[in-house]
């Protein structure tokens, strides 16, 4: 594909940001996008300064291409009350043999030691979720010279990135796995078709379209729809470069990834998934669950159980409504799969 669109001044050679993906990408599935293509990325909320610029140096050392460091800027609340939540986690702890292990690493907020990070990296783009950190930091990132990408939700979060100057909104639909990104009033999800083409008609920056897109077809829409490029996530965890566990890497590509929905179990704030075990007997939400981001850590001793049995029953399976039509190949080619399945579909009429 000839026009990279927005992503063409980090030098991409393709419109697709490969997603971060939490606990699934890294530095060999950014390095199979970057090869492609496509602007690479790494999910830095679950890791500390040192390892964010290890990942960094490792990608660099590897390809030449545009990188992106994504963060989280949720608030982070007081440690609660979890004894609810124990308390319904309780038979599973007897049924599994489980005990209460280490305290898992939190998501953690963007903050000065991770802006630090940035200044010394200096990546392309520093992409966030849950909003933007406050100004004073989010100076800082645009003075070591990324690019900032914010996600929006809805419209009204959209104008609220651009406000503070964003340099391209990617628009995340409902069809999208994960997390989803809401941080102004609540979660409200809307088609990534309408959102797209709500955002691109309010103007003002570059819209990068994410949401249950697996192939050239979906890329090819979205830039029909007036976005710059995609950001393409689920289609990227069957490559043999992503960290997702065995059993949740078997599902992926069958007719048991359609049966996904929105949960808080996971972590407590809503996230897109495949249902489970846990999904199916409490229910995707539940009262009981502790706010974001502590839900995990009381499922961290089940989950290393049934993983090491081959089993999915207490794992977050996050997957876009795409995930039944994933195909499993290297990142390198199927980022320039993907490119060439969209632009063979320029221009063509749906």
């Amino acid at each position: 594909m000839s026009d990279a669109g927005v992503l063409a001044r980090f030098g991409a050679t393709v419109p697709i940001v490969q997603a971060p993906m939490a606990g699934a990408g890294g530095v060999a599935l950014a390095i199979g996008a970057i090869r492609g293509g496509a602007l690479g990325s790494l999910p830095c909320a679950m890791h500390d300064r040192a390892q964010v610029a290890a990942q960094a140096a490792e990608v660099r050392a590897a390809v030449c291409g545009p990188l992106n460091l994504n963060f989280f800027c949720h608030a982070l609340p007081d440690p609660p009350d979890e004894s609810a939540w124990h308390a319904l986690l309780a038979p599973y702890y007897e049924r599994e043999g489980a005990v209460p292990g280490a305290p898992a690493p939190l998501r953690r907020p963007f903050d000065d030691a991770m802006c630090a990070a940035v200044e010394s990296i200096r990546p392309d783009v520093v992409s966030f979720h849950f909003g933007l950190p406050d100004i004073a930091l989010l100076d800082r990132v645009r003075a070591s010279g990324a690019a900032v990408f914010g996600n929006a939700t809805t419209v009204a979060e959209a104008r609220w990135l651009v406000e503070r100057g964003v340099d391209a909104v990617i628009a995340q639909g409902e069809e999208a796995g994960g997390h989803a990104g809401w941080f102004l009033d609540r979660h409200a999800p809307v088609p990534l078709a309408a959102l797209v083409r709500d955002i691109v008609a309010a103007g003002q920056a570059p819209v990068i379209a994410a949401g249950g897109i697996v192939d050239g077809a979906g890329i090819a829409e979205a830039l029909r729809l007036g976005a710059s490029a995609a950001q393409v996530g689920t289609a990227y965890l069957a490559a043999p470069e992503s960290m997702i566990a065995a059993a949740y890497r078997a599902l992926l590509g069958t007719a048991a990834a359609r049966d996904a929905a929105f949960t808080t179990l996971f972590s407590g704030r809503e996230a897109r998934g495949i249902r489970n075990r846990l999904m199916r007997e409490l229910g995707p939400i539940r009262a009981e669950v502790p706010a974001f981001p502590y839900a995990s850590a009381a499922l961290a001793p089940l989950r290393a159980l049934a993983e090491a049995d081959g089993r999915s029953d207490y794992s977050p399976l996050w997957a876009g409504s795409g995930a039944a039509r994933v195909r499993s190949m290297h990142a390198e080619e199927l980022t320039r799969t993907l490119a060439a399945e969209a632009d063979a579909l320029a221009g063509v009429t749906p």
